[in-house]
C-alpha cells in the first residue's frame, strides 16, 4: 500500500514570503516523525512524503520530495494524491487548509485516512461544534461569535479565533475594560468567546469510525498563561484515568460526528462537577507523539486497519504508562 502523508507545516503548507516559524516545524516534525514510525513497521506499506526546502531533509527510508516554492504546493499534493492509494494530512483547521486537503483527496477517489469533509467543516468551526455537541446533550462550553458586545454571562472570557489550532491568539479577557481594548487591537470578524472554565486542562485521544470511538488515554495538559496569552507546551499522555465519565463523552462526540475517523482529539476541562468539551480535533493532534509509548499500540496500524470494509477494530488497551511531552524549549 503507497500513502502520502503530509504535514502541512514541514511539508510546503507555510507561505515563502516569512520564516517558519521554529516551534511549528519542531511540533509538526515530532508528529510526522511518530506517524512514519508507525507505518514503516507495518507490512508492504510504502510512504511518500513532501518536504519544505527550507528545513532539514527527513532521514527515514521514505521517498520524500522537496518543495521549493509553496505556491505550488497544492497542485503537486493533488498529483501526489491521485498517485497514492491512501493519503494521511496532518493539518490545522485554520484558513480551512485540512478541509481544502479532505476535499481534495475525496475527489481524487483515494482512501483519506482522516475525518471526512463534513465533519472537518463542522469541527473547524468551534461555533458551530458547541452547537452540534449541545444539541446532542453534551457538555461543552458555550460559544459565542465575537461582536462588538461582550458575551452574555459573568466574565472572565476566553476569545480565540473561531478557526484556530492550539493556543494561538488564544488570550484571557478579565473584564469589560479588557474586551474593549482586546477589541480595538485589530479586526476580531472570525473570533469567538467562551467563559473561562476552571479546571484542569486535558484531551483525549481516541480512534473513530461511522460513529463509534475507541478511546486510547486521557492525556493531561501543560497550558500556561503568560500577559493574558495562553500556550501549550505539551502535557502527559495517559495522565490521566480513562474514566467511565470520559469514555462515555468520547463515544457521545463520534455519534454525534459521525463523519469523524482514525486519530481524533478532544479538549476538555476536568472540572469538580466533571469534564466538559471545549472543542474537537478532526486529525492527529500532538498528543499522538507519546500515544505508543504510552500504550504499547501501533496506532497507525489501527487506523489502517479500521479502514478495511469491514472494518477491523482495535485491540483494547490493557496498560497505560504515562508519558511527559515537552514542547516549551
Amino acid at each position: 500500500m503507497h500513502i502520502l502523508v503530509c504535514e502541512f507545516v514541514t511539508g510546503g503548507g507555510m507561505p515563502s514570503e516569512t520564516a517558519i516559524p521554529a516551534s511549528l516545524a519542531s511540533e509538526g516534525d515530532l508528529m510526522l516523525h511518530a506517524l512514519l514510525a508507525d507505518l514503516l513497521e507495518v507490512p508492504g506499506v510504502e510512504v511518500t512524503v513532501t518536504r519544505d526546502a527550507r528545513l532539514p531533509p527527513l532521514t527515514a527510508p521514505v521517498r520524500s520530495i522537496t518543495i521549493t516554492d509553496p505556491r505550488e504546493s497544492w497542485s503537486l499534493w493533488e498529483d501526489l494524491a491521485r498517485q497514492a492509494d491512501g493519503v494521511w494530512p496532518i493539518a490545522p483547521e485554520t484558513d480551512g487548509a485540512l478541509e481544502r486537503f479532505s476535499r481534495m483527496v475525496e475527489a481524487s477517489g483515494r482512501r483519506l485516512l482522516n475525518s471526512r469533509t463534513d465533519a472537518v467543516a463542522i469541527a473547524s468551526s468551534k461555533a458551530t461544534t458547541a452547537a452540534m455537541l449541545s444539541a446532542a446533550g453534551l457538555p461543552i462550553v458555550p460559544v459565542w461569535r465575537v461582536g462588538v458586545n461582550a458575551p452574555p454571562g459573568g466574565d472572565p472570557w476566553v476569545v480565540k479565533p473561531d478557526d484556530g489550532a492550539g493556543c494561538i491568539d488564544t488570550r484571557l479577557i478579565r473584564d469589560h475594560a479588557d474586551w474593549r481594548g482586546w477589541l480595538a487591537e485589530a479586526d476580531r470578524s472570525g473570533f469567538v468567546a467562551q467563559p473561562f472554565q476552571p479546571g484542569t486542562p486535558a484531551s483525549l485521544s481516541m480512534l473513530c469510525r461511522d460513529g463509534r470511538a475507541w478511546p486510547l488515554t486521557a492525556n493531561r495538559q501543560s497550558v500556561s498563561l503568560s500577559g493574558g496569552r495562553f500556550s501549550y507546551g505539551g502535557g502527559i499522555v495517559g495522565g490521566m484515568a480513562l474514566t467511565p465519565t470520559l469514555t462515555d463523552l468520547a463515544q457521545g462526540v463520534a455519534a454525534a460526528l459521525p463523519g469523524l475517523f482514525g486519530c481524533v482529539g478532544v479538549d476538555v476541562i476536568v472540572g469538580p462537577d466533571g469534564p466538559t468539551i471545549i472543542e474537537v480535533n478532526p486529525r492527529l493532534t500532538t498528543s499522538f507523539v507519546g500515544v505508543r509509548r504510552a500504550t504499547g499500540l501501533n496506532v497507525a496500524a489501527a487506523v489502517l486497519d479500521l479502514s478495511r470494509d469491514p472494518p477491523v477494530p482495535p485491540q483494547p488497551v490493557t496498560r497505560i504508562e504515562p508519558v511527559l511531552l515537552t514542547l516549551e524549549g
